[in-house]
C-alpha cells in the first residue's frame, strides 16, 4: 500500500475497485514508479501496438501525470470500452483528487458540498448514503465548439461532454475525496454511468477491500 499526502500530510488508507476497462496510474507514486506505472498504461490500452508509440504515449502520460499531481490529482485513469454497434471506441478519463478541508464531521460537509453544487442552475446533484458514508454527486452536460482544424469534416463542431463527480468526505479525518468521471462518448452514458456507481460503492477508508486501487 502507498501513502498518499497533501500539503505534506499523510492520509488514512483509501481504497476503491476499478471495473474492467479502466486503466490507472497513481501519480502519488514518487517519480520513477509513476513513469513505470505510465509505460504499464500504454501498454494496456495500446496492446497492438509498437515500441516507438509505447515509449512516445508513455512519456506523454507521464508528463501528464506529473502535472496532475501538481493539480492535487491523486491518480488518473483512461477507460476504453468496445462500442457494439457500430464499432469504434467509448472512452472516458477518470480522475481522484483530495482536499482539504475545515470539518471533520462528513455529514456536515456533505451539506456543504450540496449546497456548494447547487448553485450551479445546469447541475444535477444529489446525495448519496454510500456503504462508506454520506457522499454528494454531482452531473453536468456541456457543449464545446471545436475548431474545425482539428474535425474530420473540416468545420466547427459542437461537442457534448458529459461530466460525474462525487465528492466522498473521509469519516474521521479533514480530508474530502473527489471522483470525477469526464466523456465525451454520451452515446454511452449508461455503461459509464454503471462504472462510475461500482467505483464509489466500493470506496473503503478501513484499509482491508483487496483487488482494488489503494492510497
Amino acid at each position: 500500500m502507498t501513502t498518499l499526502t497533501v500539503a505534506d500530510a499523510t492520509l488514512p488508507p483509501l481504497a476503491f475497485r476499478l471495473p474492467e476497462g479502466i486503466h490507472a496510474i497513481e501519480v502519488s507514486l514518487d517519480p520513477e514508479e509513476r513513469a513505470q506505472a505510465a509505460r504499464r498504461l500504454v501498454r494496456d490500452v495500446y496492446p497492438q501496438g509498437e515500441e516507438r508509440l509505447w515509449t512516445t504515449m508513455g512519456s506523454l502520460y507521464s508528463a501528464m501525470a506529473d502535472e496532475l499531481l501538481a493539480d492535487g490529482v491523486a491518480f488518473f485513469g483512461i477507460g476504453l470500452y468496445a462500442i457494439e454497434d457500430g464499432g469504434g471506441v467509448a472512452h472516458c478519463a477518470l480522475t481522484l483528487a483530495v482536499h482539504e478541508r475545515g470539518d471533520a464531521d462528513p455529514d456536515v460537509v456533505a451539506e456543504g458540498t450540496r449546497a456548494a453544487l447547487l448553485a450551479d442552475p445546469l447541475r444535477e446533484v444529489s446525495w448519496l448514503d454510500l456503504p462508506c458514508g454520506p457522499a454528494v454527486y454531482g452531473i453536468t452536460f456541456r457543449k464545446l465548439l471545436v475548431d474545425g482544424a482539428y474535425t474530420t469534416s473540416g468545420a466547427d463542431e459542437e461537442l457534448v461532454m458529459g461530466q460525474i463527480q462525487v465528492h466522498i468526505p473521509f469519516p474521521a479525518d479533514p480530508y474530502t475525496a473527489v471522483l470525477t468521471l469526464d466523456t465525451a462518448s454520451v452515446a454511452q452514458w449508461e455503461e459509464f454511468s454503471h462504472a462510475m456507481a461500482e467505483i464509489i460503492g466500493s470506496v473503503d477508508f478501513t484499509g482491508v477491500h483487496r483487488r482494488e486501487v489503494t492510497h
